[in-house]
């Protein structure tokens, strides 16, 4: 999230177009979200795990409505946090600003968790490469962040439109051997249902995998025509990482089938690229998900601590994530968000951070659509929809998390 004070005096023409505004918001959800979230989808919902994207998607393309109407609505960077504490919702404020810096969390550790496991299939040096990677990468852009060094817009762009193209043409590749029973995973594996009931279980499971479009919010100013651009950021950029998900999903199966993505896991789609093109394919998706996962570590440091450092200085926040370094770079923020990220994908499983960030990303996403609903206008079903969703995806989530489902 940029400080306003840092770019006041901007021209609009060095300002955040609507291609820079859809690509960051892409490059938040596919950050790690496809890469690592593909074999767990799959082990939850089966056959249908497609259309757990697609059921997570229509959530999250409801809520982007939701949280385009809320930026517009106040004209201003902050995100939900901000827009609640200007509407006088001071308690609900604090529990949003937690709720977002344990999701943010969580996040950044899956996403490290999948660099290190990429990292680690690629150089097959052993187990003991994974945790050190994810750690490793952590600690090398917690140092980044502290220097201040946030991605260029340029560079942002030209990340997501190199690893879509490459997923592309992995699930093109994979789709011209269409081949159905390659979705059908053996329940020998641990797969659960394959019917509608196991794809809202899926689209529940990997929602983190939507995470990141909200960003957006955090850069009203930074745009150039930003009513329209924030919108349409959101809304094209859900619509596009939906398409993308069904297609890799479905091109991936047909490489590889089920049963390899739930074997294979996090780095599935890496065995997926050496099926459709030898080693340059495997190493080409391999480099794709490691620059990938590293992008979206740093940029949702970025914004999750200045978040908080902002969070900090309303008292929303304990005193310590006020306290800064040079040109006002939130150091506290930055490595508690960094190392208790580093601790979780060290210790933590990719499953259960999967599932944690997504529930508590589902629970977020609810309040936005129901703060959403109450503006006065003609839109209100949108966030009253998104909410129902929400909830609805939340609650099936926690009941499958407790064995019930």
């Amino acid at each position: 999230m940029a400080e306003k004070s840092d770019h006041s005096a901007r021209g609009d023409k060095d300002k955040l177009s609507l291609n820079a505004a859809w690509s960051m918001a892409v490059g938040g959800m596919i950050g790690g979200g496809i890469f690592a979230t593909l074999g767990v989808v799959f082990t939850v919902a089966g056959q249908l795990a497609w259309l757990s994207f697609v059921i997570g998607g229509a959530i999250a393309l409801l809520t982007a409505f939701s949280y385009a109407k809320l930026t517009v609505h106040h004209k201003e960077s902050g995100g939900v946090y901000l827009y609640l504490r200007e509407e006088g919702h001071i308690a609900a404020a604090r529990v949003a600003v937690w709720a977002l810096l344990i999701g943010y969390t969580l996040t950044v550790a899956v996403y490290a968790y999948t660099f290190g496991a990429y990292l680690s299939e690629a150089l097959n040096l052993g187990s003991w490469v994974r945790p050190t990677a994810a750690v490793v990468i952590i600690a090398v852009l917690c140092g980044v962040n502290l220097r201040g060094v946030n991605e260029s817009a340029g560079l942002e762009i030209f990340v997501v439109w190199a690893k879509l193209v490459i997923l592309l043409v992995l699930a093109v590749i994979g789709l011209i051997h269409w081949a159905p029973a390659q979705l059908e995973p053996s329940h020998s594996l641990g797969a659960g249902e394959s019917g509608l009931l196991g794809a809202v279980v899926g689209a529940a499971s990997v929602f983190m995998a939507y995470e990141g479009f909200q960003l957006l919010s955090y850069d009203y100013e930074e745009m150039r025509d930003p009513d329209r651009n924030v919108r349409h950021g959101m809304i094209w950029g859900v619509i596009g990482v939906i398409v993308i998900y069904v297609l890799v999903t479905l091109g991936v199966a047909m490489l590889v089938g089920a049963n390899e993505i739930i074997k294979d896991g996090e780095v599935s789609l890496a065995v997926a690229g050496r099926a459709a093109a030898g080693e340059p394919g495997f190493i080409a998706v391999t480099v794709a998900a490691v620059f990938s996962t590293a992008s979206a570590i740093n940029a949702t440091v970025f914004s999750a601590a200045r978040l908080a450092h902002r969070a900090g200085e309303h008292g929303a926040l304990p005193s310590v994530f006020e306290r800064t370094i040079g040109k006002n770079v939130p150091w506290a923020a930055i490595v508690l968000i960094s190392g208790v990220a580093a601790l979780l994908a060290l210790f933590g499983g990719l499953d259960p951070l999967v599932k944690a960030a997504s529930f508590v990303f589902l629970a977020v996403f609810a309040t936005v659509n129901f703060f959403a609903a109450r503006l006065d206008d003609k839109n209100t079903w949108v966030g009253g929809l998104g909410f129902a969703g929400a909830i609805a995806a939340a609650i099936v989530l926690l009941l499958h998390m407790v064995g019930v489902l």
